[in-house]
C-alpha cells in the first residue's frame, strides 16, 4: 500500500469592500427647547473595511473591520439572497461572520453599522459564488485540424497550441467557468503529451493525455475557460498531430445541475450477452434505484470500455432520441482494451445509446460513476492543476502478491472536509511492464485507522477506470467519489508494476 499527501485545499477568490456615508446628528424633536449641541452627538470615524473570501462551493466568510469613535457598534448584514443577519463589533477585534447561499450565483452583500446614538454608516459588496454547476450540451464537435473544424486545416506543430471558442459558441453562455471535452489526438508522428487549460492562464505542468507514434488516444478533460472564452490545447510533442475536441457540457456559475457521485456500478456488458455488431447501436438504460435514485438526471458519467474489437474502430456515446453525432468518446485497435470517461446527456426515456463504429463487432463494458440533477446538492469548483502522486519519483505500484494482494496507492481526498463528495482527477499509468487495468474506488477505513495500524484490507474493485497493454502510457479522467471517509485507493490489477500518476482538476462540494 502506498501512502499520498492529502489534496492541497484550493485557493478561493476575495473580494474587498467599504463602508462609509453619512453620520450627521440625528434630528431634534420639533418643539424642543434650542440646545447648546445635537441631541446625539456625530461619529465622524464610524466605518468599515469589509474583507470577503470564498470558503466553499456555496460559502463565504466575511470580515469586517470597524472604525468608530465610540463602541460598541451593531453590524447588520443584509447577504444579497433574502436572509440577513446581525453581530456585535467592538474595538480593535475583525468580526467574521460565514455564510452559506442556497444556490449558486453573483450577490451584493449590504453592511450597516449602527453605534449607541443612532449614528450609521453603510456600504456594499459584491461577490459570486465559488461553485459552478452542469449544463449538458451536445455531443458537438468544437475542433478538428483534420477538415478545418473550429482552426485552421492543418497539424498542430510541434510545442504549438490550438485554440477552442468555448464562450458564445453554439448557445454556450457568455458565462461559462469550465467545459468538458472529449479531446482525440491522432496521426501523432512522435510521443508527446497534450494540455488542456485556459486560455491567458500560465500553461500547467500536468498532462490530460499522453501518446506514442501513430496512436490515436481519446480522454475526457474537465478544463477551465479562460476570461475571453477560449480554451488551449497544448501539444507538448516535438512532432506536428491532429487535434479533436467534442463539447459534452459546461459549467457556469448559475444554477443547474449539480453532481452526485456513486460507488462504480456496471450498466453493461456485452460479454455477457453478445457483442456489438458492427456500425451497430446498443441501449443502455439509466436504472432509478438506490444506486443512481434521482431519475430527473440531466447527465450520467460513465466509463466506457471497448474490449474483444475485431477490427479499429470507435465508439460514440449519446443521449437516446437524438441522431448519431459525429463525436467519437473511445478509439481502438483491433484487438485492444480501451476505457475512457463520458459525461454524456440522457435521453427522455431515461437512456443513452452507444454506437459501434468498425466494421467488426466489438464488446461494450459500461459503468456509471456518478450522475447531475438539478436535485444534486455538490457544485464543481475548478483549481489550478497540481500534481497528487507521482510513483516515478518513489516507489512503482508493485504487482499481485499471494500474501497481500494487489499494491493500492491510497490518496487522502477529503477527509479534512466532509462537504467535499467528490474530485476530477486525471490518472495515468506509464512504465507498464505488462497487461493490467487500474480500479479506483472508495476506502472503507479511516485516516486515524491508518494512522493507527488498526486498518482493514480492502477489497479489490470489480470495476476498471483504465486498461493498459505492456509498454503503453494511457491516461483517464477519473471522477473519483471520496465516501464517507474521504479516502481513495488507486488499484494496480496486474501481474507486473507499474508507476502511476495523478493530477486533480477541480472537486464536487455539496457547501
Amino acid at each position: 500500500m502506498h501512502a499520498a499527501p492529502q489534496a492541497p485545499k484550493p485557493d478561493f477568490q476575495t473580494f474587498d469592500g467599504s463602508v462609509s456615508g453619512s453620520k450627521s446628528a440625528a434630528p431634534q424633536a420639533r418643539g424642543a427647547q434650542s440646545q447648546a449641541g445635537p441631541l446625539t452627538a456625530a461619529n465622524n470615524s464610524l466605518g468599515a473595511a469589509l474583507h470577503a473570501v470564498q470558503s466553499s462551493a456555496h460559502g463565504i466568510d466575511l470580515d469586517i473591520s470597524a472604525t468608530s469613535d465610540s463602541w460598541p457598534l451593531t453590524a447588520t448584514i443584509n447577504w444579497g439572497d433574502g436572509k440577513s443577519s446581525s453581530v456585535a463589533v467592538y474595538s480593535a477585534t475583525t468580526v467574521t461572520q460565514t455564510h452559506v447561499y442556497d444556490k449558486l450565483g453573483a450577490y451584493a452583500i449590504s453592511v450597516t453599522l449602527t453605534d449607541g446614538s443612532g449614528n450609521t454608516a453603510s456600504g456594499n459588496l459584491s461577490l459570486a459564488t465559488a461553485g459552478n454547476s452542469y449544463t449538458a450540451y451536445g455531443p458537438t464537435r468544437l475542433l478538428d485540424t483534420r477538415d478545418g473544424t473550429g482552426a485552421p486545416r492543418a497539424k498542430v506543430p510541434a510545442y504549438g497550441t490550438a485554440k477552442i471558442k468555448i464562450a458564445g459558441n453554439g448557445s454556450i453562455p457568455a458565462g461559462v467557468t469550465a467545459v468538458v471535452l472529449n479531446v482525440t489526438v491522432t496521426n501523432p508522428g512522435t510521443e508527446g503529451h497534450v494540455t488542456v487549460y485556459g486560455d491567458g492562464d500560465a500553461r500547467p505542468t500536468t498532462s490530460n493525455l499522453n501518446y506514442l507514434p501513430g496512436q490515436t488516444v481519446p480522454n475526457l478533460v474537465i478544463a477551465p475557460v479562460g476570461a475571453n472564452g477560449y480554451v488551449d490545447l497544448y501539444n507538448g510533442g516535438w512532432g506536428s498531430v491532429d487535434l479533436i475536441a467534442d463539447v459534452t457540457g459546461y459549467f457556469t456559475q448559475s444554477q443547474a445541475s449539480g453532481y452526485t457521485p456513486v460507488d462504480p456500478k456496471r450498466l453493461l456488458d456485452t460479454r455477457n450477452s453478445g457483442k456489438v455488431a458492427a456500425y451497430g447501436t446498443v441501449p443502455v438504460t439509466i436504472p432509478t434505484n438506490a444506486q443512481v435514485p434521482d431519475n430527473k438526471f440531466t447527465a450520467v458519467a460513465l466509463n466506457v470500455t471497448v474490449t474483444n474489437p475485431g477490427s479499429d474502430g470507435h465508439l460514440t456515446v449519446y443521449p437516446s432520441g437524438q441522431s448519431l453525432p459525429t463525436a467519437s468518446n473511445v478509439n481502438f485497435t483491433a484487438g485492444q482494451t480501451v476505457a475512457n470517461s463520458v459525461i454524456v446527456p440522457v435521453g427522455p426515456d431515461g437512456r443513452i445509446q452507444v454506437q459501434n463504429g468498425a466494421w467488426k463487432a466489438s464488446d461494450v463494458i459500461v459503468d456509471v460513476v456518478g450522475y447531475y440533477t438539478a436535485n444534486s446538492q455538490s457544485a464543481y469548483v475548478p483549481v489550478d492543476p497540481d500534481r497528487l502522486l507521482d510513483t516515478r519519483q518513489s516507489t512503482p505500484l508493485y504487482p499481485y502478491n499471494a500474501s497481500y494482494g494487489y499494491d493500492y496507492a491510497l490518496l487522502d481526498l477529503g477527509s479534512w472536509d466532509p462537504n467535499i463528495t467528490g474530485w476530477a482527477l486525471n490518472a495515468t499509468v506509464t512504465n507498464t511492464h505488462g497487461d493490467g487495468h487500474l480500479s479506483v474506488a472508495q476506502d472503507p477505513n479511516t485516516i486515524a485507522a491508518y494512522e493507527g495500524g488498526y486498518f482493514n484490507w480492502p477489497s479489490v474493485p470489480n470495476s476498471s477506470s483504465l486498461n493498459w497493454k505492456a509498454g503503453q502510457t494511457v491516461p483517464n479522467l477519473v471522477q473519483a467519489s471520496v465516501g464517507s471517509t474521504g479516502l481513495v485507493d488507486f488499484w494496480n490489477v496486474a501481474y507486473s508494476q507499474t508507476d502511476l500518476i495523478v493530477d486533480m482538476f477541480g472537486f464536487y462540494s455539496k457547501n
